[in-house]
């Protein structure tokens, strides 16, 4: 009996839970996804301006070429009295400037349509002498002073943006020029796009895509008739042109579309989805015939909505049942007061330890927290010393190599000196070559002067510390040139060995320069007092790393400067002849790099000490 009058109240409580949560879900998802695509489409709206400037941008780089034509005089002698030396000139001219512009190709037509002149003229398939009045771009230049056209090229088969322009004189119009932009310069303008985009023409073919597999086809089916006028236009050089298959499913505010789109076979990788259910957002490219369209997918704003549905949902469960037992707690009230009191104590209990433990972590996250900073403070204040000491050890190297350049630039100031006193003897016997001789030979050992203290203050000052792509033989140019003098004094010959292309190391370039001009002196230093003296440097790129070699011909290293030759104060100098830093040093910029600094006797013998460098992504590895 009992269970009989509770059933019919368990299907009222089943149904109620059931419709309030299925109607807080409702209304969450419907409101998130009212949300998501009022935010979608402000995105959409915003790449679309975004992707639409930098393509009119790249076009408008090649808006004027053909206009600027018509200001060549030989051009329009060409036109005006055609013959074939006039007609090589212009076109070596013309190769000269597609060459630079990065154009396809530019080219001159006559009057009745036929090539004169163009950039390809070298090619087997140049267009000289093709007959292309029948080209859209001709016919609009010839009537209305300029035209523009996207089209498949009928010789080479390459599809690309025409630009033209009428020529004339004080006469009337000679010819028309062309230019013709590839695909590639466009597409390039919108770099990595965070969304599915495209550019249909007039006739809703699509010239651009992110998509390749959506190049050539159209937004919707061609009838028999269009085709047959492509047919006869040779537009799209006979091109199959199937429709991209979007579906139309709604109309959305600010002129947006829901739309769907195919999957594409074979499956097409992107970084971003390329079939299902997308918001379409189109907008007409200014000084063009052409419609920008920026798909944005739905499916993450449609996840999104239903999983806060889901959370709304749950939420709205938990409460019914937090109700539902409030509402049993109440009833049983009267039958549970000493239970309550109980509770009560364990309530109490429970605040206590849940007290007592915040406030342990809290003073455990305090001395976190102290530790943290002081170990900050710590890493900052080595960095600190750690720079300081890079900067004491350049200043030590330019300290060296003081008496050198000092001696270097003695030479050139007494020769100013006497240069300038003989100018002006000359300047007042009234001999003014033999002056401006003497101030030119002056203005040349400024410039030699100018030269070598630049590249000591560059050396000098301190380093900004960021890796980045650094020419190998620049570098060692710079340390050598440091080092010219103290060369000089001992004589040594050096053989440098680099393979033909450019090697690039990835560090910090005045840095490097410090461990080269370090390792090549402590090279001479070994070998003081020989009466041959050596030094060959050598370098060779190997699994995207690079390998440099300083080897010297000295006595080489001795067991223990072997075993200790990158501690900190040790040197194999006599005193005053160094601190013991300087390969120290140079291990821990070179470690700062990601790279290795090691040390060795050659079996011919001598010292010779490896770098081993990061190679730079664009580098040519063996």
């Amino acid at each position: 009996m009992f269970q009989h009058r509770q059933l019919p109240r368990l299907i009222l409580l089943v149904l109620g839970f059931a419709a309030l949560a299925g109607g807080a879900g409702l209304l969450a998802f419907r409101y998130s996804l009212a949300v998501g695509m009022a935010e979608l489409q402000a995105t959409g709206r915003h790449r679309l301006d975004l992707y639409a400037a930098s393509l009119e941008r790249e076009i408008d780089k090649y808006a004027y070429f053909p206009t600027t034509l018509g200001l060549e005089r030989d051009v329009l002698q060409l036109l005006s009295a055609p013959t074939p030396e006039r007609g090589e000139q212009v076109s070596l001219y013309l190769e000269q400037l597609n060459e630079r512009a990065g154009s396809l190709s530019i080219y001159i037509l006559d009057r009745a349509g036929r090539v004169v002149a163009t950039s390809n003229w070298r090619r087997a398939d140049s267009f000289l002498g093709e007959e292309l009045a029948f080209r859209p771009y001709f016919r609009q230049a010839m009537d209305g002073g300029s035209g523009r056209f996207f089209g498949i090229g009928t010789t080479r088969g390459e599809p690309g943006y025409y630009l033209s322009s009428a020529l004339s004189d004080e006469h009337g119009t000679l010819g028309v020029a062309v230019v013709k932009v590839g695909l590639k310069q466009l597409e390039k303008s919108w770099g990595p796009v965070e969304a599915p985009a495209l550019v249909a023409d007039e006739n809703g073919v699509v010239i651009l895509a992110s998509v390749p597999s959506w190049k050539f086809t159209t937004i919707k089916p061609l009838d028999e008739a269009t085709r047959s006028a492509f047919d006869r236009t040779q537009q799209y050089n006979r091109q199959a042109l199937h429709p991209l298959g979007v579906t139309e499913l709604a109309d959305l505010q600010h002129g947006a579309r829901l739309v769907r789109m195919p999957a594409v076979e074979p499956k097409t990788v992107a970084m971003f989805p390329v079939a299902g259910t997308f918001v379409a957002q189109t907008q007409a490219l200014a000084g063009t015939s052409w419609h920008l369209t920026v798909f944005s997918s739905q499916d993450q704003v449609r996840g999104d909505a239903i999983s806060r549905a889901a959370i709304a949902g749950v939420g709205a469960a938990f409460l019914f049942i937090l109700m539902l037992l409030l509402n049993q707690r109440r009833r049983h009230l009267s039958d549970r007061l000493a239970a309550q009191a109980a509770l009560q104590r364990a309530h109490d209990e429970l605040e206590r330890k849940v007290a007592e433990r915040t406030a342990d972590l809290s003073a455990a996250n305090r001395r976190l927290q102290r530790e943290v900073a002081e170990r900050t403070q710590a890493e900052r204040t080595l960095r600190a010393a750690q720079d300081e000491l890079v900067q004491a050890g350049k200043l030590a190297v330019i300290g060296q190599l003081a008496a050198g350049v000092a001696h270097e630039l003695n030479q050139p100031l007494a020769a100013l000196r006497t240069l300038s006193g003989n100018a002006r003897k000359f300047l007042a016997r009234g001999n003014h070559d033999t002056a401006s001789g003497n101030l030119e030979r002056i203005g040349d050992l400024v410039d030699r002067m100018g030269r070598m203290t630049a590249q000591l203050k560059s050396f000098a000052r301190k380093s900004s510390g960021q890796p980045q792509a650094v020419p190998l033989r620049r570098a060692l140019d710079n340390a050598l040139f440091l080092l010219e003098q103290k060369l000089k004094q001992s004589g040594a010959g050096v053989s440098i060995d680099l393979p033909p292309q450019e090697l690039l190391a990835w560090c910090d370039p005045n840095r490097l320069e410090q461990v080269l001009v370090n390792l090549a002196g402590n090279a001479l230093d070994a070998m003081a007092g020989l009466p041959r003296p050596a030094l060959e440097i050598g370098a060779r790129s190997e699994h995207g790393r690079i390998l440099l070699q300083v080897r010297d011909h000295g006595p080489g290293l001795s067991e223990e400067a072997g075993r200790r030759l990158f501690e900190p104060f040790f040197t194999t100098k006599e005193a005053g002849q160094g601190l013991g830093l300087g390969l120290a040093i140079s291990a821990g910029i070179v470690a700062d790099f990601g790279g290795n600094l090691s040390g060795a006797n050659h079996p011919q013998g001598g010292a010779v000490f490896t770098l081993d460098l990061p190679a730079a992504r664009d580098t040519e590895h063996d």
